[in-house]
């Protein structure tokens, strides 16, 4: 074998090594509705955490988002990607459905939940991905009043949010509706 033969192969072979390390050693569980996790409790900054399938979660509070994580890996192993409309919860399952409504505006859209969070308190009870928090309209605001309800929504809209695509958006809510569930809202004194 010649010298050259053997530099260029040393040399390619320092490439693929060198190559190797750029994803920083990060193995990420691909994009998949199975298994389904509910996961152990947890404590965070003094609090803790009971993570728990909750098929009729249905509650007010408020919606921040979330993005310059991007590349780091969710609490369900998978890549975070901030343009997908995706979002964090404390407790729900990962993954798990759940119709986001802008109480402000009455629109509505389906956000597909992998991630844990958030912890900042305040009422907040969803962080949504900066995908997310376009297709709602409250990126600009950072944080806005919000129902969120577990629903279980057709495979096709399902597949969409898998592959970091927006599922058409739901019905907006009429005014009367919005009007009650902001009541509810200052009731509860948030």
């Amino acid at each position: 074998m010649s010298g050259i033969s053997v530099r260029m192969r040393c040399g390619a072979l320092a490439a693929v090594v060198a190559l190797a390390g750029c994803g920083g050693g990060v193995e990420y569980r691909p994009v998949s509705d199975v298994p389904v996790r509910v996961g152990k409790p947890y404590s965070v900054r003094g609090v803790t955490y009971v993570p728990a399938a909750d098929p009729g979660y249905d509650y007010l509070g408020y919606a921040s988002w979330y993005g310059g994580e991007s590349g780091n890996r969710t609490a369900n192993g998978e890549r975070f990607r901030p343009k997908a409309v995706t979002a964090a919860h404390v407790t729900l399952p990962l993954p798990s459905y759940v119709e986001v409504t802008a109480l402000e505006t009455g629109r509505t859209i389906l956000v597909r939940v992998n991630d844990r969070g958030p912890f900042a308190g305040r009422g907040r009870i969803i962080d949504l991905s900066r995908g997310a928090a376009e297709q709602l309209g409250i990126r600009a605001a950072g944080h806005a009043p919000v129902r969120v309800r577990v629903v279980e929504p057709p495979e096709r809209d399902r597949r969409k949010l898998r592959e970091g695509r927006q599922a058409p958006e739901r019905p907006v809510v009429d005014a009367r509706t919005l009007a009650n569930l902001r009541a509810q809202l200052a009731a509860e004194g948030r």
